[in-house]
């Protein structure tokens, strides 16, 4: 049965799937989705596409994706704002904001909205607070980790962090750590409100492990022996994410055989680093994959080992240890808040030496999936639909 609408927020994300990017920003989409099916508030979405005045090359096929949609049980709108590729990052939020305006104002007077929201913290969150001041509307902003990190290190980002989260009505951040950041930033850290991400508990649950090796050698040509060390790191390939220390342990680590999903500008790097330091025949890019395509490999893994420089809450982490599998990662973000028993796994240096020592002891220690499972028994998207209703409620009293 379907609850009687009463609500509308207005949510601002560069941050979300499209046609040619299905996994971008999925857990922005997931999230909202709860929120629009188990709460009394009802989402439209602002995606806005940014293109260079001409779009060539890359862009083409994005261009062709800034189509406006109903998608995940809500109305997605995608306008293009230009964009100037490696120069423009200061002028986003406004050039967001001038391409979004309009719109919003057609939407908002049409039925009005009750919240302005900005799912990433920049440039999000100064175009959605230019949007909330036009509109007249209350507004929050999330930080989800990257946007904070990174932005916050430049002098300009710094400044449009501070002033939207000065303004802003409520701020989310996804985990407690990044919140600490964040007020060390200069943000008052009373204004806060952690929200942790979500789950799909029914996809991502421990699998039998009996057969599933078979079934991912078949299914990606990769050679798994029933005693080989099978190891996943699941993110984008990019520096941040830290493949290149899983690629390196490999090296003192013979039986030892790893599954990297997602893609990335560093593919061709970490391919000729495999090959450099003779492990090549044991890496396997897998490349991005639905949803439903992680528990298998997952379930099958012995640990899933993301040494990341940064993060906020990865849903990777939960997505593992919902399957069974212990993690190995680095002290980044809310590592501390997920790994909070030996049956979840391990925190590390992010240096190579500390990585193999990491896996071998979380390959050495028994564990049963199902104990594994439950240190994340609190994460669903259910109940991060829910802790967001009841979130903005408070926002406009």
């Amino acid at each position: 049965m379907s609850v009687r609408k009463t609500r509308r927020v207005l949510s601002l994300s560069t941050l979300f799937p499209n046609s040619l990017h299905p996994r971008f920003g999925i857990f922005v989409a997931k999230s909202l989705e709860a929120l629009q099916r188990d709460t009394q508030w009802d989402a439209t979405v602002i995606n806005p596409i940014g293109l260079p005045p001409v779009a060539l090359g890359r862009y083409k096929p994005l261009a062709a994706a800034a189509r406006n949609g109903h998608e995940f049980g809500f109305e997605i709108h995608r306008p293009i704002f230009r964009l100037l590729p490696k120069v423009g990052g200061r002028l986003n939020p406004r050039l967001i904001a001038k391409s979004v305006l309009p719109l919003a104002r057609r939407l908002h007077a049409d039925r009005p909205f009750d919240l302005v929201d900005a799912q990433f913290f920049y440039p999000d969150g100064p175009a959605a607070m230019m949007i909330a001041r036009d509109l007249g509307l209350p507004f929050s902003v999330k930080a989800r980790g990257a946007d904070i990190h990174h932005w916050g290190a430049r002098a300009y980002g710094r400044e449009a962090l501070l002033e939207t989260a000065r303004e802003a009505t409520g701020v989310l951040a996804v985990c407690e750590a990044l919140a600490d950041d964040m007020a060390t930033l200069g943000m008052e850290r009373e204004k806060i409100t952690v929200h942790y991400t979500g789950l799909d508990r029914d996809l991502f649950r421990p699998l039998d492990h009996l057969g599933l090796r078979a079934r991912l050698t078949n299914t990606f040509s990769v050679p798994i022996a029933k005693d080989d060390l099978l190891l996943v790191t699941v993110g984008a390939l990019i520096e941040r994410k830290g493949q290149a220390f899983v690629i390196k342990a490999l090296a003192d680590l013979p039986k030892a055989r790893l599954l990297l999903v997602g893609k990335g500008e560093d593919e061709t790097s970490l391919r000729a680093l495999a090959k450099e330091v003779g492990v090549a025949e044991r890496v396997h890019f897998l490349g991005s994959l639905a949803p439903s395509m992680l528990p298998p490999i997952l379930s099958a893994a012995d640990a899933m080992v993301l040494p990341s420089a940064s993060e906020g809450l990865a849903n990777a982490w939960i997505e593992a240890l919902a399957c069974g599998t212990p993690i190995v990662i680095t002290d980044a973000g809310g590592a501390r808040e997920v790994v909070t028993s030996p049956e979840a796994g391990v925190i590390v240096a992010r240096n190579c030496r500390a990585i193999r020592e990491g896996i071998e002891l979380v390959a050495d220690r028994p564990h049963s999936p199902e104990v594994v499972a439950a240190t994340a028994a609190n994460f669903s998207w259910e109940a991060n639909g829910r802790a967001l209703a009841e979130y903005y409620a408070r926002l406009i009293g």
